[in-house]
């Protein structure tokens, strides 16, 4: 049985709190009542909108149509090998409950992407990811159902063109599939990744060294320092970053490194170098900087944050101010992580 409403306020289902309505709402719990709302013959042609947690969003207007809140549960091993165990989850699944609970039973991979906001079936979509993990890496496969025909479809690793927070399902797939279920291959003899941001580091505080390493450890490690480091969507309005960190060329890097000693970058492939967004965003004074309610949090300048009342486009201001002074100072344009409804 679909429960469809009418003008549902979406506020408390997105983690920057703001007070946009959707013309419809349904909250999906099952494939069976996917399958079922495509049978709905007057909300075929409407615009739709998948929502997850609402952790990468931005609403800047209501949304006249559609918004389908994606619930369905359920973690289960489907299959294992010599090497691998495949995990199969809901779309609905809170992602790191997931991670929760392959590091709990001792399946390796995305231990680094713990306390990452959002729903499972959201993962792929953008392709999260953290200190040196993607979610890339552990993806098998993922199903989905075809919003015009409402057959499922299964897109495999190579069919999902990921790239840095990126996937088909931002572009050419955008709007057309709504994902019910996400498959990983996740690894029975961990892979350990502790060369990025702060874990070694936090690790040692913690007493654990190289020698007695574990998935438990750095996804420990991982939360200790997102909750250092970000704010809590409950305590203030967020979406985690809300902009990628920019990859510029060897040569630009090398121009702009003579001009700013400090300037931190990692190679992403033989020409270019990816940069920090919050630290240019830093550099260009706006790390705890607010106009009227919307702002850069003061801990971690790649957050914009809602200190309470701010509508959507009062944030997207201040956005548009932070790209164009990073822009005017150092000649490099932000893109933005977060969609913009």
């Amino acid at each position: 049985m679909l429960d469809i409403q009418s003008h549902v306020s979406l506020k408390s289902y997105n983690t920057f709190g703001i007070d946009a309505k959707a013309r419809y709402w349904v909250e999906i719990d099952t494939e069976e009542q996917l399958r079922t709302l495509f049978q709905v013959s007057e909300f075929l042609a409407a615009p739709k909108l998948i929502l997850g947690g609402g952790s990468n969003l931005l609403f800047t207007r209501d949304f006249e149509g559609l918004v389908v809140k994606m619930s369905i549960q359920g973690i289960k091993v489907v299959r294992e090998d010599e090497s691998h165990v495949f995990v199969k989850a809901g779309a609905g699944v809170n992602w790191h409950q997931l991670v929760l609970f392959c590091v709990q039973n001792g399946y390796a991979g995305i231990e680094n992407l713990s306390l990452i906001p959002g729903t499972t079936g959201a993962a792929p979509m953008q392709n999260i990811g953290a200190y040196g993990v993607e979610i890339e890496q552990v993806f098998d496969h993922l199903e989905a159902v075809d919003i015009q025909t409402g057959e499922t479809r299964i897109f495999n690793h190579a069919e999902c063109r990921f790239g840095y927070r990126e996937s088909i399902f931002k572009h050419e797939a955008k709007g057309k599939y709504i994902i019910s279920s996400v498959t990983f291959r996740l690894n029975k003899q961990p892979v350990f990744h502790i060369e990025y941001g702060a874990i070694r580091e936090t690790l040692a505080t913690m007493g654990v060294s190289e020698d007695n390493l574990s998935i438990k450890a750095i996804s420990e490690a991982v939360i200790r320092i997102r909750r250092s480091k970000l704010p809590n969507p409950a305590e203030i309005g967020n979406a985690g970053s809300f902009f990628k960190n920019p990859e510029i060329s060897k040569d630009d890097f090398a121009r702009l490194k003579a001009e700013y000693p400090t300037l931190p970058g990692y190679p992403t492939g033989d020409l270019t170098m990816k940069v920090p967004a919050g630290w240019l965003i830093e550099q260009c004074g706006w790390k705890g900087k607010h106009i009227g309610a919307a702002g850069v949090h003061s801990k971690q300048a790649l957050v914009l944050v809602n200190h309470g009342g701010a509508t959507g486009a009062e944030i997207l201001n201040v956005a548009h101010q932070v790209q164009q002074s990073v822009e005017d100072q150092f000649g490099i344009r932000l893109n933005p992580e977060v969609n913009i409804v």
